[in-house]
């Protein structure tokens, strides 16, 4: 059993791909072995959590997953732990392992109970054994009926003072999208309840999509992985957890030439209607400096008069015309508005470099030829990385946020092989996917980044990284992995604004600079 950090990748598994893995397992071992060591190591990582709890109250459903808690409460008993259970299941209609582990429990003395006991405090621990990987949010899925123990269960897991530790997936959560089936979605998953105690997933067999992305990294709290023994075998992922950018260093000898040069295209300026949109493009600019890029030009849009930003001298401003796009890493959309749209045929076409963000993206999604532009550029080895949020990526789709949203990992691999490029799907558990290849989902960032500004911060950040010779792929991976890492180790209690993210967050990371061009 391991703790799931940020510091390495690991390979993601489809349920289904779980479900073939815990088939062949079966076949090979002796009855109810695989339970036994699931239960096992739901007791030992209990211990490890609560080490002072009074109570262990374990809520076991009818399946497969309440026999993993069965088995723990067995080891708990044992082990001089008081443990209730509700069990929700009853032994002529429990699967055989699950009737196996029932019996354990029962010569082990285990206290039964049908509700949570009503005086857990915060020293106690909760186990949540429902569900496991028996639902999904699938719009056609089949919905689990549900009984009025099941939703007092629920809502006592929900509700709960004590830490709650989730036996292979929190109960309702969809292993495969991060999203929980119609119901289940738990009330602290809203901002506008407090905050709800530790939570805890030990993912059993293999580690779950669906437990890093989208709803799924609040539900699952910190991640532990058992593999129970079990080799993956030649099960291929369905995705993968980022590791962490590599280390790197500068050489003495190189220079700003090394490090290539990052054009950012955007911010249009409307004076006749009050309107300004120079911060998104000189915030782009911002992180593309502070992540390393050897110059940063800025063309605004309708900002002629602007020469110098006081605040950040090294930013160098040109008129559009006067950029050798060929030559240049192109960072283009952040605060373009409609003035976008006239530039965007040029610029998709000679950039050598290129990072499409916000109003070219929202172009793009209009304008069928621009689709076919950016399509063409994969084509002759141009690299190209789109960086649209939900709302964006939906447009470009032809889809609803909502439909976005349901199937993260589906829609980011779309949006790479629709637009033969690289994708980046921000949110919670951003995605990077590219044609042809497994997509990833990245495990660092939190919700300081939920502010204006940060998104573009982020595009000129992918923008330094390519500019410096980096893939379209590694560049976008490095570039949201280090993004997210400033705002985790952004001290608590004070607030991440994009300025301070792109000015501070980016350099303060060690490792954050990569090799140079050659």
């Amino acid at each position: 059993m391991h703790r799931i950090t940020a510091q390495q990748p690991h390979p993601l598994f489809s349920t289904a791909a779980t479900r073939r893995l815990e088939h062949q397992a079966a076949a090979t071992l002796p009855p109810h072995t695989l339970m036994r060591r699931a239960g096992l190591a739901v007791a030992r990582l209990a211990q490890a959590l609560a080490p002072h709890a009074r109570t262990v109250w374990i809520a076991c459903g009818p399946g497969n997953n309440g026999g993993d808690g069965l088995e723990a409460a067995m080891h708990l008993q044992r082990d001089g732990w008081q443990v209730v259970v509700t069990w929700l299941g009853n032994p002529e209609h429990a699967p055989a392992d699950a009737r196996h582990s029932w019996d354990r429990a029962l010569a082990a003395g285990v206290m039964w109970a049908d509700a949570a006991p009503a005086d857990m405090s915060a020293t106690d621990l909760c186990i949540d054994a429902l569900l496991g990987i028996g639902v999904s949010s699938s719009p056609g899925a089949t919905p689990r009926a549900h009984d009025a123990r099941l939703e007092a269960c629920l809502h006592a897991l929900h509700r709960s003072r004590a830490p709650v530790l989730a036996v292979d997936l929190p109960s309702g959560l969809d292993a495969d999208t991060g999203q929980f089936a119609t119901g289940f979605a738990p009330d602290y998953a809203s901002h506008l309840h407090p905050p709800p105690p530790a939570r805890h997933t030990l993912s059993l067999l293999s580690l779950k999509p669906g437990l890093f992305t989208a709803a799924g990294r609040d539900a699952a709290g910190q991640v532990w992985l058992d593999d129970l023994g079990v080799a993956c075998g030649h099960e291929p992922p369905s995705a993968w957890l980022c590791g962490p950018a590599p280390q790197a260093h500068r050489p003495h000898a190189s220079h700003k030439g090394s490090y290539g040069d990052v054009a950012v295209v955007g911010g249009e300026g409307l004076a006749e209607r009050g309107l300004g949109m120079a911060g998104a493009a000189l915030l782009a600019a911002s992180g593309a400096l502070h992540s390393g890029a050897g110059r940063v030009l800025v063309a605004l849009l309708d900002h002629g008069h602007l020469q110098l930003d006081l605040q950040q001298p090294e930013l160098m401003f040109r008129h559009f015309d006067a950029l050798a796009l060929e030559q240049l890493t192109v960072v283009c959309g952040c605060g373009g508005g409609q003035a976008i749209a006239r530039l965007l045929p040029e610029v998709i076409t000679r950039a050598a470099r290129l990072v499409l963000d916000a109003d070219a993206l929202n172009t793009i999604a209009t304008q069928a030829g621009l689709h076919a532009l950016v399509v063409a550029r994969g084509q002759h080895g141009l690299p190209t990385v789109l960086t649209p949020h939900p709302l964006e990526a939906a447009r470009l789709l032809g889809l609803t946020t909502a439909e976005v949203q349901a199937h993260r990992l589906d829609a980011a691999q779309q949006l790479a092989d629709q637009f033969n490029c690289v994708a980046v799907l921000k949110g919670s558990g951003t995605l990077i996917a590219a044609p042809d290849r497994v997509p990833a989902i990245n495990p660092t960032g939190n919700a300081r980044l939920a502010t204006a500004g940060t998104g573009d911060v982020l595009a000129g950040m992918v923008g330094a990284h390519l500019a410096a010779g980096a893939s379209a792929l590694r560049a976008a991976s490095e570039a949201v992995y280090l993004h997210g890492q400033a705002a985790d180790q952004w001290p608590a209690g004070t607030v991440l604004t994009a300025s301070t993210l792109a000015t501070q967050g980016a350099i303060s990371l060690k490792g954050a600079f990569h090799t140079p061009r050659h």
